[in-house]
């Protein structure tokens, strides 16, 4: 992940997001609250939000600012 991105996660049983290159994480909460979270934070930062599932593989990717690979058609 680019740095400035955003990654919602769970570490030790606890969901939590985070802006990547920052040392800072948000509260914790559910997966549902901090996925909300941090498409906020992606909208906000217009950077790509990236929802992993419990194993630590990408569930969802999603992008609100520029786009390197936008889709075709």
């Amino acid at each position: 992940m680019a740095k400035g991105d955003v990654s919602t996660y769970n570490e030790d049983g606890v969901w939590k997001s985070k802006v990547e290159g920052a040392r800072e994480q948000l509260t914790p909460g559910t997966k549902a609250e901090q996925a909300a979270v941090g498409k906020k934070m992606a909208e906000d930062r217009k950077v790509e939000h990236t929802i992993r599932k419990m194993d630590g593989t990408i569930g969802e990717k999603n992008s609100y600012g520029n786009d390197p690979n936008p889709p075709k058609g």
